[in-house]
């Protein structure tokens, strides 16, 4: 049976009017300060979780993280930074899985944002997240730099992503170059060895064909 649809929306806060908009602008947010160039999906992210200033908590390894928030080793104020996931260091995996204990540490008030060489899959959901930072830890980029308790400002709506650190105390210090060869053996990932080592930034498109 023929029936004329609704005319407008029956939920505005699932399906909002073009009069009406949910923000006044896109989805999404490109960050830049001295860490680099980022993204940030803006959202799903409430606009009182858009501006975050916390100390860092460092991690070169994504499978570090769940153990240190099981531990109860995240439960504060945080942005936790996770590098050495950039697209030269390990391919860029996917890292939709730290999403879950994150956003338990915001279900329980804290403030949270994530900051990443890594990426995600469009996923990121309420936790402000700063990613494809470019550039990467690996290649130089100043993420490498960056050590527990350093303050860093993540402010999606400005578009800022600093760590808030002398510049003149960063230049002395000594990037971090953790041991990845765990992340290149095994499962045929030696046959990328060559292909990876020619891969551009995030920015770029992660392309090993240059033009």
């Amino acid at each position: 049976m023929w029936r004329e649809g609704v005319a407008g929306s029956l939920d505005a806060s699932v399906i909002a009017s073009v009069t009406q908009p949910f923000e006044h602008h896109g989805g999404t947010k490109v960050m830049a300060g001295n860490l680099g160039r980022a993204v940030m999906k803006t959202s799903a992210v409430p606009a009182d979780n858009q501006i975050i200033e916390a100390p860092a908590v460092v991690f070169d390894s994504q499978h570090d993280i769940v153990p240190a928030f099981e531990a109860g080793k995240l439960d504060r104020d945080c942005v936790v930074v996770v590098r050495f996931q950039g697209p030269q260091a390990n391919g860029m995996p996917e890292l939709h899985k730290l999403m879950p204990p994150l956003g338990v540490l915001m279900d329980r008030g804290f403030k949270v944002a994530l900051v990443t060489d890594g990426r995600l899959s469009g996923a990121s959901g309420k936790v402000p997240s700063a990613i494809h930072v470019t550039p990467e830890a690996y290649t130089g980029g100043l993420l490498a730099k960056v050590r527990d308790g350093d303050p860093i400002r993540v402010n999606g709506r400005s578009g800022e992503l600093q760590v808030l650190v002398d510049a003149d105390e960063l230049a002395r210090r000594t990037p971090c170059q953790p041991d990845l060869s765990a992340e290149h053996i095994g499962c045929g990932r030696e046959l990328f060895g060559a292909l990876r080592s020619q891969l551009s930034g995030a920015e770029q498109g992660a392309c090993c064909i240059k033009f």
